[in-house]
């Protein structure tokens, strides 16, 4: 179990010599590519305190404690930990229906509508009609929300708290806005209203003014505070393959943003990756292996979407995309995971670098129609061909599969701090 894991706090750069440490969170950065399975093996047992940031109930992740599988969406990873204070932050859309659903399944703010999922799914449809592709969202709903919340047409979970009269005109007024835009959307208001009335004395008990509440954590009694983010580098609004990326920042500057945590309280940064890459969905994929070494990787890594149930897309590890990643985010460390899924490979390849016509570029393409025609360079090692899983210790791992794990580090030029060999906790292995 990793309740140790956190490493001792380093003084940032900004804190002059005169002035005490600043108190810091830990931000658990997720996947440097596409998405982030894997992450439950590392998350629950580790630090005490556990925010998602962003995002919706889009994400999903998947935690296996003590034998037991949960699927989570919008809750973060550290709730099934009794120790941990859970808190989900501003930045976050929540859809109330799916937020108690989940709450009953697995025994703060922006307020996501039904009718937002209909319009996404809506949107899909039209955008499959006049370009002849769409971006392959989950359809819950969450373009719609930040569309909203940007449009400053929004509901907050506060403005549902506050006057329920002024609440019920700003909702009425939001679905005609939809109605108008999709002539055929049938939106039951005065249902959805007593529906979300009901809601709103359920969660009242729970919800609290997010910076204050993140002030007292960082200034009260010492704490450990883990920051949980939604999705992946790759998906971000900013610097993912856009148009193909989710609706909100999932790369570290999430962290200020979506909980009100300043700059100076970031302390580690870790950067949660597999041992290979994959994709949900539609958009460029330069590594994905459309074989039969995709179908193996798919097949034993159990490559599933948890949200959707769409079959991922799978290919090599993508250091290109690894280190861009690493650009944005600021890995402190690395958990390399699903390493046991290349054991019974004879060869594996990694994705050192891009060209673009027989050159190699420096860089990772924002354009998509570029990052389509890249071609990649690989080096190519040796396989293991051993069982890793009932490995605990790094002396137990396969020397070759060792050399894979510091060619991760040196191409990246980040530790890596854990390797990941089961779904289990204790299949995760600390190497410092």
């Amino acid at each position: 179990h990793m309740a140790a894991a956190s490493p001792a706090p380093r003084t940032p750069g900004k804190a002059s010599a005169a002035s005490p440490t600043p108190p810091e969170v830990t931000y658990h950065m997720l996947e440097g590519a596409w998405h982030r399975r894997s992450l439950g093996t590392m998350s629950s047992g580790m630090l005490v305190w556990m925010q998602p940031l962003c995002g919706g109930n889009n994400a999903g992740h998947t935690v296996v404690v003590d034998g037991k599988e949960y699927d989570f969406h919008l809750f973060p990873s550290g709730i099934i930990n009794p120790k941990a204070i859970s808190f989900i932050g501003n930045g976050v859309v929540i859809h109330l229906p799916g937020l108690f659903e989940e709450a009953e399944k697995n025994e703060k703010k922006g307020l996501l509508f039904d009718f937002h999922q209909a319009v996404d799914g809506l949107q899909e449809v039209q955008r499959q009609a006049q370009e002849g592709k769409n971006i392959g969202t989950t359809k819950k709903g969450i373009g719609p929300t930040y569309s909203s919340k940007a449009a400053r047409t929004g509901l907050r979970v506060c403005d549902l708290l506050a006057d329920f009269d002024e609440f019920s005109s700003r909702f009425k007024n939001l679905a005609q806005q939809y109605k108008s835009m999709f002539p055929n959307l049938e939106i039951d208001i005065d249902g959805q209203l007593k529906k979300l009335k009901g809601y709103a004395e359920k969660i009242r008990p729970m919800v609290r003014d997010g910076v204050y509440f993140m002030y007292e954590a960082l200034h009260g009694s010492p704490k450990k505070i883990l920051v949980e983010g939604a999705n992946a580098a790759l998906l971000d609004i900013d610097f993912g393959t856009y148009p193909f990326v989710t609706s909100s920042n999932c790369t570290v500057g999430g962290v200020c943003t979506g909980l009100g945590v300043p700059p100076q309280n970031i302390g580690e940064v870790y950067g949660v990756v597999k041992a290979y890459t994959t994709r949900v969905g539609i958009g460029a994929f330069p590594t994905e292996q459309i074989n039969e070494i995709g179908d193996l990787l798919q097949s034993r890594g159990h490559e599933w979407g948890v949200t959707t149930g769409r079959k991922r897309r799978c290919g090599w590890l993508d250091l290109v995309i690894l280190k861009y990643a690493h650009m944005i985010n600021g890995f402190t460390a690395l958990a390399l995971t699903k390493l046991d899924i290349l054991d019974v490979l004879d060869e594996i390849k990694i994705g050192v670098a891009y060209k673009l016509g027989g050159k190699r570029i420096p860089y990772f393409p924002a354009n998509q129609e570029i990052l389509q025609k890249v071609e990649v360079e690989y080096e190519t090692m040796p396989g293991w061909k051993t069982d890793t899983t009932g490995a605990r210790k790094w002396e137990d791992l396969p020397p070759k599969a060792q050399n894979y794990i510091r060619c991760v580090e040196n191409h990246v030029g980040v530790p890596v701090k854990w390797v990941g060999v089961g779904k289990s906790r204790e299949s995760m292995i600390q190497l410092f």
